[in-house]
């Protein structure tokens, strides 16, 4: 199966053109977006998480409510980043969501992206010890969190209130979950890092590395050595993969408006610097009718690696111009031979 999930960065601005002129608008236009989303048969809704931006920012609250209205659709993040996170509290907030969806969570967690603060992870609390860097802070409390929603003890009972001085573990805890957990991954040395630890892989639009291939063969190559990692380290479960497109068919006049002019623009991959002085490649942009869609897809060998796409989506063009890009995304997976799920019955 080759499911099909779209991402929202959640983007709210007061500016001519944008639906989402604020906060509110983005939050319960997401909502209906999984609603409607899960009607045309798209496996999942993800949401992306940037602090100190006009964007999505709390996903627990947003993922709860998406969980208590719908009933099929994966819920997940891309990604959340744990630099962030009190890895207790989020562990607590991540088994309540994913409790009221019914085990439909899939949380993608990482070191995150460039952000608009500098270093605001330290406004929230949070600095590296000596001698460690903010990803190794992020791989510190992705490894608490991970352990708490295993059920591990984190502190020890009051002997008065419980008869016991034992551990006490994180509650409420959501059987499975811990599967279900994705780390973002921008380079091919992560990819193995993840699969060593058992976590599913996210791989975006962009690498921060670059070797001169196409984009889709060295991320394919990414999906490559993580599965082999993951064969080596003798995990039992088929884990999972994602990758993210951009992918706009040209189905109304509306979508030519909008993106008419960028199909060819954006029809090829760009190599420039994002995060310190290494080259980053970023991937293309499919933008075009659906028949050349069908063409340009088969030939992208990370899409045919994966078992999930994320399509990035124009969350300020509104819940219904996005339900029809979904629509017609959801066709062009359809002759390509991907094997989504069927419409939810609401």
């Amino acid at each position: 199966m080759k499911r099909i999930g779209f991402l929202s960065f959640g983007h709210w601005q007061d500016v001519p053109g944008s639906r989402t002129r604020s906060a509110g608008d983005v939050l319960n236009q997401t909502i209906e977006l999984a609603e409607a989303a899960e009607e045309i048969g798209i496996a999942g809704a993800y949401v992306r998480v940037h602090h100190f931006a006009r964007q999505l920012a709390s996903p627990f609250p947003l993922l709860a409510a998406m969980g208590a209205r719908t009933k099929t659709i994966e819920l997940g993040t891309g990604v959340i980043d744990m630099r962030y996170e009190n890895p207790l509290y989020m562990a607590e907030e991540a088994a309540a969501a994913d409790l009221i969806s019914s085990g439909r969570l899939q949380l993608g967690v990482s070191r995150g992206s460039p952000e608009t603060a500098q270093a605001g992870y330290e406004s929230f609390g949070y600095v590296p010890a000596d001698g460690d860097t903010d990803a190794d802070l992020a791989r510190q409390h992705a490894a608490v969190f991970l352990a708490a929603i295993e059920g591990a003890g984190v502190t020890r009972a009051n002997r008065q209130m419980t008869g016991s001085d034992g551990y006490l573990p994180i509650l409420p805890q959501s059987p499975g979950l811990r599967d279900r957990i994705w780390w973002g991954s921008g380079t091919r040395a992560t990819a193995t890092w993840v699969a060593e630890q058992g976590m599913n892989l996210q791989s975006s639009t962009l690498l921060i590395e670059d070797t001169g291939v196409p984009f889709d063969e060295l991320q394919a190559e990414q999906i490559a050595l993580y599965r082999d990692a993951w064969r080596k380290a003798g995990w039992e479960r088929e884990p999972r993969v994602s990758v993210s497109r951009s992918i706009l068919p040209l189905i109304d006049d509306e979508s030519r408006h909008y993106f008419g002019l960028r199909a060819e623009v954006d029809s090829h991959d760009q190599v420039g610097r994002i995060d310190g002085p290494d080259l980053a490649r970023f991937g293309r942009s499919f933008i075009g009718e659906p028949e050349k869609l069908v063409e340009e897809l088969a030939q992208d060998a990370a899409v045919a690696a994966a078992d999930t796409v994320l399509v990035t989506v124009p969350n300020q063009l509104g819940v219904a111009f996005n339900a029809r890009l979904l629509e017609a995304v959801h066709a062009v997976g359809a002759e390509l031979g991907w094997s989504t799920p069927e419409p939810a019955v609401v």
